[in-house]
């Protein structure tokens, strides 16, 4: 059998924990939707806020406190918040990968410094660093030993592929301004073994799904992908992979307006992302820098963009006709979501308000 394009949708929802609120723990929240984007510091709280019925930011705050929930660079070389059982896991899947995005960097290889000498002041980082530390105290200890370490260089390239996680440094939400590090733990394993086992918590939390979309998730090779897949009891369903016993919700599922934090996994998890960014929409809220802008869903697709105001109000610019039950829907959403940034940020965001210049408008409303 294959699936309409409404029914991968759904799933997508479904599995997101977007088709309803759940009363679930947060871990267990982290593990269901296996990878949250966390390049700002607010979309992890603002992704589960979406997700968890009556959720609790400083849930989350404890969280990485004690270092149940970890923020890493992994898929698409950039920054995670996943569960510590899942980074022992997605970081050695990703390690070739981190290695060669840094390394053979031509700004990396224009150092005075070898690949072998790096690899040898992991050691030294990783003793160092089992107490967080700043960055000015990390480039200290590898200046001592190699000298200039450069932006980018050496501490550039250690940070991504060294097996690091980010420390919380405070509020408002966890990770300020000034990252600091810590060493983990993490047991080696097969690189192949890690994939697969990746790629079977990709299809939990975003399948069905391609080769294309799984290569798009991860950024690792399809070769890579397809052998991986070899060794995993999957299903099929024509070009999509899914894990067994899982189910597709119909198309007809109601879906309830959302507000989505920038950078939602979402939004990035597929090569055909149309799963839930319309093709017209798909420049406008994922810029040419990357930056994926805070999106509105209605009826589970993208339709706009939001951002908090001055005063405390939450600006939604639907680029095509909503109805009033959908605006109703989005104005509780909005009363929640001021909620939230009011006890933490009410400004979230505001450093990315130059995307709204030139945005196509077809409703703008200050719930």
């Amino acid at each position: 059998m294959t699936f309409t394009a409404r029914q991968l949708n759904r799933a997508t929802l479904d599995r997101q924990m977007l088709l309803r609120r759940e009363p679930v723990d947060l871990p267990t929240a982290v593990d269901r939707v296996v990878a949250i984007q966390a390049q700002e510091p607010a979309s992890p709280y603002i992704a589960l806020w979406n997700r968890i019925e009556g959720f609790d930011p400083a849930d989350l705050d404890e969280a990485f406190v004690s270092g149940v929930v970890r923020k890493a660079s992994l898929m698409r070389i950039t920054l995670h918040a996943v569960t510590s059982a899942d980074h022992e896991v997605f970081h050695h899947a990703m390690l070739p990968a981190l290695r060669a995005s840094r390394l053979y960097d031509k700004r990396f290889k224009s150092m005075n410094v070898t690949i072998e000498q790096t690899d040898a002041l992991l050691e030294h980082l990783l003793e160092f660093a089992a107490t967080p530390r700043q960055k000015a105290e990390i480039e200290e200890l590898l200046h001592s030993h190699v000298g200039d370490v450069g932006e980018p260089g050496v501490w550039w390239a250690l940070r991504t592929y060294g097996g690091l996680v980010h420390a919380p440094t405070g509020g408002p939400w966890s990770f300020g301004l000034r990252p600091a590090y810590r060493a983990v733990t993490t047991e080696p394993r097969e690189h192949l073994t890690a994939v697969a086992e990746t790629l079977r918590r990709y299809l939990t939390g975003f399948g069905p799904a391609t080769v294309l979309d799984m290569n798009q998730f991860s950024m690792l090779p399809r070769t890579t992908i397809r052998e991986a897949l070899a060794s995993l009891d999957l299903v099929r369903h024509g070009d999509h992979y899914d894990v067994p016993d899982r189910t597709v919700p119909d198309e007809d599922v109601p879906a309830p307006p959302r507000l989505m934090a920038m950078w939602d996994s979402t939004l990035l998890a597929y090569a055909d992302r149309s799963r839930i960014i319309p093709d017209e929409y798909r420049k406008l809220v994922i810029r040419n820098n990357g930056d994926t802008l805070p999106t509105l869903l209605a009826d589970g697709h993208v339709a706009g963009v939001w951002r908090p105001t001055e005063d405390g109000g939450v600006e939604v610019t639907a680029f095509h006709a909503l109805d009033e039950e959908q605006w109703a829907g989005l104005a509780d959403e909005a009363a929640a979501l001021r909620k939230l940034l009011g006890d933490r940020e009410p400004q979230v965001y505001k450093r990315y308000a130059r995307w709204w210049n030139g945005l196509p408008v077809h409703d703008v409303r200050v719930l």
